[in-house]
């Protein structure tokens, strides 16, 4: 069983899926509790940029840059270009990676940027991709920009 806030992004993933879009969750927390919620909503929203981090952080609201130097943000997958960079600009100290088989976002750079990357390799969220990408192709290189 995973933690539970990373659990709550599997949840997340689960209700983006059933609403016929990408199976990817996120949560913020902060101080030990969930402060924002979402998930990849890009289908269902008609959106460009609906990833699962950025429907969660606004969900989240505005919040204080200490608030930020604070919180923990959770994926079900590797951040994206788009999404590790809005962690950046907001000095999100520290995210939690569900599985970076079927997409790694850049790591490397977060890394090198000071942001501590926890890697779960969780098999939920594998099957979840993978099941996804098997099934919609076509919907997962458009998200990815492929």
């Amino acid at each position: 069983m995973p933690d539970p806030f990373l659990q709550a992004a599997i949840d997340e993933a689960r209700q983006g899926l059933a609403e016929g879009g990408i199976p990817i969750g996120s949560v913020l927390v902060i101080d030990g509790a969930i402060v924002g919620r979402g998930h990849n909503r890009r289908v269902q929203k008609g959106s460009p940029i609906l990833h699962a981090e950025m429907d969660c952080l606004e969900s989240a609201g505005r919040l204080k840059a200490s608030d930020y130097r604070r919180a923990v943000l959770y994926s079900t997958l590797s951040p994206c270009d788009m999404c590790s960079g809005t962690a950046l600009l907001y000095g999100i100290p520290r995210i939690v990676i569900g599985e970076n088989r079927t997409f790694q976002g850049p790591e490397a750079y977060l890394r090198s940027r000071g942001v501590t990357l926890e890697i779960v390799d969780d098999d939920q969220c594998v099957r979840l991709m993978r099941d996804f990408i098997a099934a919609r192709p076509e919907i997962w290189n458009e998200d990815i920009g492929s």
